[in-house]
């Protein structure tokens, strides 16, 4: 019998083992690891969710351009976005699908009041999430050991913008407006505490909801208290329509926005308000980091838009989980949590280190005002 026809009958018989002619499966195994991103992609603030979702998509690409290993097995990362449309009962929602879709990081939200009972629902399931734009202090102040935040505080940038109107604007009579959102509210409340601890005073309170377009009654009464500086918590496009009414109404009060966008910054208020206006915004300007002109251009080579303000907290965001992965051998969150509490990372937006809470230690805002109808970075300030 030939060789040919022994190996037929073997063959036949179930007797010979695959490895004489094939390579194991085994051999070319990939540990798929998922990464997973909410935030809102339809709606008003979908621009704001999908540069979150892009910066996040740059990170997962660059890192599996490098082929990397964990736990001496190849890995991909791959993405997992969903969309909460801004809303927390949504939002609740399509976290719990990433829960069961197995995800082992969560980069996310866009909005504080998603983030807030969202959070809960990856803390219950022992998967770290890590916060690239909500800043309500109270997401960090739940007592949960898994929650990061990459981005200041409204306690810390709005604090800023609270002394910072008493000591350096010299406004003596200060009105505040807010959206009533958790962002706006947040921001709103902050700055009235760091107005007051600086010695300060407050002659109006107003507030307005994210869906109005009309200001007329809340500016008229900020108008008849003589106030000479206006601080807004809400985000630009709000703003730009609070800036135009004051200018419908002749106000000379001056416009101080919270922070709600970057380095294209206030494009709604810049078309609205007169010079003179003033914004604080979470972080350093993007130009001003040393990486930062490089990823701006990265950005936009590959997606074909500037990018916004999130994508390189949300960059930063994956980038650092990997690390952590990278850092601990292992994909588990239980075994890489650790290695995130412990952090000494520098990414885009700057050096990431966490408190007990898991805010940034050192944050940065910085002072923006509009001369000649550009927003021009004045000065940045650490919280610290």
């Amino acid at each position: 019998m030939s060789m040919h026809q022994v190996r037929a009958a073997l063959v036949g018989l179930g007797l010979v083992s695959a490895s004489c002619f094939a390579v194991p499966a085994t051999a070319y195994a990939v540990q798929i690891v998922k990464i997973g991103v909410s935030g809102p992609l339809t709606g008003s603030n979908a621009a704001n969710g999908k540069d979150i979702e892009n910066g996040v998509r740059m990170a997962i690409d660059e890192a599996n351009a490098t082929h990397p290993t964990i736990g001496n097995e190849p890995v991909q990362f791959v993405l997992e976005s969903v969309d909460d449309q801004g809303d927390p009962r949504v939002g609740v929602q399509v976290a719990q699908k990433l829960v069961d879709d197995g995800v082992q990081v969560v980069i996310g939200h866009f909005n504080s009041g998603v983030c807030l009972p969202a959070s809960r629902v990856f803390a219950n399931a022992g998967i770290p999430l890590i916060d690239p734009a909500a800043t309500n202090p109270a997401i960090t102040q739940q007592g949960l050991k898994s929650v990061f935040r990459v981005i200041p505080t409204d306690a810390q940038n709005s604090g800023i913008a609270g002394k910072y109107a008493v000591t350096a604007t010299k406004a003596k009579r200060i009105a505040i407006m807010d959206d009533r959102t958790a962002f706006g509210q947040g921001e709103a409340e902050e700055f009235k505490k760091a107005v007051v601890a600086a010695g300060g005073t407050i002659v109006a309170t107003e507030f307005t909801n994210d869906k109005a377009v009309d200001f007329g009654p809340q500016l008229t009464n900020v108008k008849a208290a003589t106030a000479d500086l206006l601080f807004f918590g809400g985000l630009d496009g709000q703003a730009g329509l609070i800036a135009r009414r004051m200018k419908q109404l002749g106000m000379r009060t001056q416009f101080l926005g919270g922070g709600a966008v970057a380095d294209t910054i206030f494009t709604q208020i810049a078309g609205n308000a007169g010079d003179g206006a003033l914004a604080w915004e979470y972080g350093r300007p993007l130009k001003t980091l040393p990486r930062g002109s490089e990823f701006a251009e990265k950005y936009k080579k590959k997606f074909g838009t500037d990018n916004l303000t999130y994508s390189p907290f949300a960059y930063d965001a994956a980038t650092l989980a990997i690390d952590a992965m990278k850092s601990a051998n292992s994909t588990k969150p239980a075994a890489f949590m650790p290695a995130l509490q412990k952090a000494q990372f520098t990414g885009i937006t700057g050096k990431i280190t966490f408190d007990d809470r898991g805010d940034l230690k050192n944050p940065a805002s910085t002072l923006y005002k509009l001369t000649e109808g550009k927003w021009v970075a004045v000065t940045t300030v650490t919280a610290n």
